[in-house]
């Protein structure tokens, strides 16, 4: 192949988010002897900025609002007639559909986010739902999000292929060389740890309901994140007397805290395929995991790298924080679980797959 295949993923920004991670992880990875890789970004700003590559360009185009960001998107495509233009953003990509067949000499993929039916609410971004067939290829990192997209949506079966989320163990592995116990995990107590966006979704006012039955136990709560929720849940945890649950805000190194973990729970309602359920087990450490849509039996394997139960029944899913606790699990097998089905390696195989294959 004489000419490489120009790529622009596109993006709101790199802040440190799944979609971002694995955006970036795509464009440093990719084969520089078949791929020349772009970023079009809305605002160039992100803790992701610093992990990018010297040779992948960045493009700003300088809009804070994603629906301002239509005319400059489609600018820079027609500017630089890249062979293909990868959406990695629901929001945008829900825009970007209708406008696909002003440009028939670039192919382009949509990389879906979320299971669409639960995150998508307002009527006028699904209405660009409508467009998505468009596409010429669209990729959905569980089975949830393919059964949502064909059956609330009418995407065609033939346009999904379903690519689940890399870990690159050689960043986790780097990180967790400098790591050292967090000052705030007691000796004497069990450490739990949840990581997240404070918001609704990851359903962490649920968490704290639960911690809520095991006041008189020697566990502590540790919550990485930050968002809009950040003063009600801190009110709740107040109004709740958890004083075991501890806010730490967004870390630059959550795989320290994951590392020391004795458990990690994801208690989100609804997730697209959690980054950070693969990086709990990359860092050895056993979950749970609320049985919500969006891959997390794709990658729970009962018994070796966690536990599915129902955190909507706040007593049972404590008893069953109390088990796993009470449990010794096998730290190599949990890594391994992972590996062996996530690794970099075997994911980006399958997107160097699609990106050639898309252009045939």
């Amino acid at each position: 192949m004489n000419k490489r295949i120009t790529v622009i993923f596109i993006l709101p920004d790199l802040e440190t988010g799944g979609a971002e991670r694995i955006v970036t992880t795509i464009a440093n990875h990719l084969s520089r002897d078949f791929f020349d890789p772009k970023i079009l970004l809305l605002r160039k700003q992100g803790g992701y900025l610093d992990l990018l590559k010297k040779d992948v360009e960045i493009i700003d185009i300088k809009t804070e609002r994603i629906r301002h960001s239509l005319k400059p998107i489609l600018k820079e495509i027609y500017k630089r007639k890249p062979d293909i233009v990868f959406s990695g953003f629901g929001e945008v990509n829900a825009y970007l559909s209708l406008f696909i067949k002003l440009f028939p000499n670039t192919k382009f993929i949509a990389r879906e986010t979320n299971v669409v039916s639960e995150h998508v609410t307002r009527k006028e971004i699904r209405f660009f739902y409508k467009f998505y067939n468009n596409y010429h290829q669209i990729i959905a990192q569980s089975d949830d999000m393919m059964n949502d997209l064909t059956g609330n949506f009418d995407v065609k079966r033939s346009k999904i292929v379903k690519i689940n989320n890399p870990v690159d163990f050689d960043f986790i592995n780097s990180k967790l060389a400098i790591s050292n116990k967090p000052e705030s995990f007691r000796y004497n107590y069990k450490n739990v740890v949840a990581i997240g966006n404070l918001s609704s979704r990851k359903g962490f006012d649920n968490l704290l309901k639960v911690f809520s039955r095991l006041k008189n136990e020697n566990i502590l709560l540790h919550i990485l994140g930050d968002g809009r929720d950040k003063e009600m849940l801190h009110q709740m945890k107040d109004f709740l007397g958890l004083k075991h649950v501890i806010f730490h805000g967004r870390q630059e190194n959550p795989y320290q805290y994951l590392k020391f973990a004795d458990l990690f729970i994801l208690s989100s309602r609804y997730e697209g395929f959690p980054n950070v359920l693969l990086e709990a087990g990359a860092c050895g450490t056993y979950a749970l995991a609320n049985n919500c849509p969006g891959g997390i039996n794709e990658i729970i394997q009962n018994g070796i790298n966690g536990e599915v139960s129902d955190i909507d029944n706040h007593e049972e899913f404590s008893q069953m924080i109390l088990q796993v606790l009470h449990r010794e699990h096998d730290t190599d097998a949990i890594k391994n679980c992972i590996k062996s089905r996530f690794s970099k390696e075997i994911i980006l195989d399958r997107y160097e797959k699609i990106l050639k294959d898309v252009l045939k």
